[in-house]
């Protein structure tokens, strides 16, 4: 290896760490705006925040990165296409071209505009109120197109949003994995309402006090290994996790003192996106082979961890008696199987982050759906409550009484993460194939968790995805690591067992 390739390579990494930094900022100012800012302090939240994009994307274009790419696509180092130079050469030129084609203006506008809306959102939701949202909703939209049109694409706007979210995912093959899915699981969710066979949800709908909540969450946390010395949980308004650096990763959650659940999954969703942050190669950290592969890939983490983890009745078996000693007035009278049966309660429901296993990948086709069509103008931003209501009738058999409980309920078009919705339904698909794998893998995994012991299938997942970083994309890693291409299969195999059993299927 000339001197010349490896000076052009560690400058590349100087330079992708230096931009890295810059965006570990930005994320402790969003972090604070989410958890403690004042309402008031959003306009120059703003404006902090948009002069560290403005800042990250001048350094990120900068036009001696492209020299340096030139200069390393070209070297010995390209030989090997798993290599840690190779990885972060693909990487950082895959980020590179998408960042030149967006002028700095739009970035900085962007997050000056998400920054207010998001704080609108907030207030706009507890109100009830469309109308105060609106002019804050079209204007995202209308910056996602802008981006959208300087990236380019080849079939529609989403494509190019899509693969920000997910790196070489395009809205037709996301839709052909999508369909096979549908079909499947619309059957299964009408089974499933046809049988005779209800939980008692007043089992887990019913008073818990909230600091119990937050000592129990936190306490399964830290049990299936998220590190509190390296994160922390808080509150917002809308549970999220972000990574500061590479020993501080932060996670929040909200609280509903009528239900357990709510919390509780949120917590368990949160802490797998923690584990996975806290699991990257610290070596590596600034650096493409030191950070995540997808949003699919960070979701199968913290699906897997929340449902065929969380929702398990293996799982139970250890944490019942602690949740019974936790909360005495509640569950001392209350059998494991009922409480079993009610944590995975199966019905359509308004909100897509409590909504069960079964139906939630319906909400997130709902707005996968949603998304392109308001991207193509064939919905106005206007139009969305209705045009949301009436998809949602189609799909629950339910209209949401409120807009707070219908298309203002996520925090992703206010900040405008639009094509990210889809990752989720992968995230599942992604996590069912990765969990059935380690289940061969590992002997008796589920007799483990019944006396609480995860740590084999956290030393799985660190070994198998997590310390990886982006070496490979997520089609790839999925091949390499169980063997076969995603598949919705392993899913519905995993929802029919399982649901089958609880509701007396044949």
């Amino acid at each position: 290896m000339s001197n010349n390739h490896q000076e052009a390579y560690k400058e590349l990494i100087k330079r992708s760490r230096e931009v890295h930094l810059i965006g570990s900022c930005a994320s402790v100012l969003h972090w604070d705006e989410q958890t403690n800012m004042p309402p008031a302090g959003s306009e120059y939240r703003a404006e902090q925040s948009a002069y560290l994009a403005g800042l990250a994307h001048s350094k990120a274009v900068d036009p001696k990165i492209g020299e340096l790419l030139d200069v390393l696509e070209k070297s010995p180092y390209m030989n090997d296409e798993y290599s840690d130079e190779a990885v972060n050469t693909r990487e950082i030129r895959h980020e590179y071209d998408k960042e030149v084609k967006i002028p700095q203006e739009l970035v900085e506008e962007i997050t000056r505009v998400t920054t207010i809306s998001q704080a609108v959102w907030i207030e706009a939701r507890k109100e009830n109120d469309f109308k105060k949202f609106l002019p804050h909703l079209e204007k995202v939209i209308k910056l996602n197109l802008q981006v959208a049109e300087h990236l380019g694409y080849k079939k529609e706007p989403y494509d190019a949003l899509l693969d920000n979210y997910e790196p070489g995912a395009t809205t037709e093959s996301t839709g052909k994995v999508f369909d096979g899915f549908r079909s499947e699981l619309v059957d299964l969710v009408k089974a499933i309402g046809e049988s005779s066979k209800k939980p008692n949800m007043a089992i887990i709908e019913q008073n818990y006090p909230v600091d119990r909540q937050k000592l129990f969450g936190q306490s399964a946390s830290a049990a299936i290994g998220y590190s509190f010395q390296a994160g922390r949980l808080d509150i917002s308004a809308h549970p999220f996790t972000t990574g500061l650096g590479p020993k501080d990763t932060r996670i929040t959650t909200r609280y509903n003192p009528n239900h357990l659940g709510q919390a509780f999954f949120g917590t368990m969703h949160e802490s797998g996106h923690g584990i996975y942050d806290q699991g990257l190669d610290e070596a590596h950290h600034g650096t493409p082979r030191g950070d995540s592969v997808s949003l699919g890939i960070h979701e199968s983490q913290s699906r897997m961890w929340e449902n065929l983890v969380g929702r398990g009745k293996a799982f139970w078996k250890h944490f019942f008696p602690r949740a019974q000693q936790m909360f005495p007035e509640n569950l001392s009278n209350v059998s494991l199987d009922d409480f079993y049966f009610a944590i995975n309660d199966v019905r359509p429901s308004l909100i897509r982050v409590e909504a069960d296993e079964v139906t939630y990948n319906l909400h997130i086709l709902l707005r996968f759906e949603m998304e392109r069509s308001f991207l193509r103008g064939e919905v106005a931003a206007k139009d969305i409550p209705e045009a949301w209501n009436e998809k949602f009738k189609s799909y629950f058999g339910i209209t949401p009484p409120t807009d707070a409980d219908g298309c203002m309920q996520d925090i992703h078009w206010p900040a405008g993460y639009i094509g990210y919705f889809p990752t989720y339904t992968l995230g599942n698909l992604y996590a069912a194939q990765f969990f059935a794998k380690a289940k061969d893998d590992i002997r008796y995994l589920e007799d483990q968790f019944a006396v609480g012991n995860f740590s084999e299938l956290f030393q799985w997942l660190r070994s198998n995805i997590h310390v990886h970083g982006k070496k490979y994309r997520a089609e790839k890693l999925v091949e390499v690591v169980t063997g076969k291409p995603l598949s919705h299969k392993p899913a519905m195999d995993y929802l029919r067992q399982k649901f089958g059993e609880l509701y007396d299927l044949k």
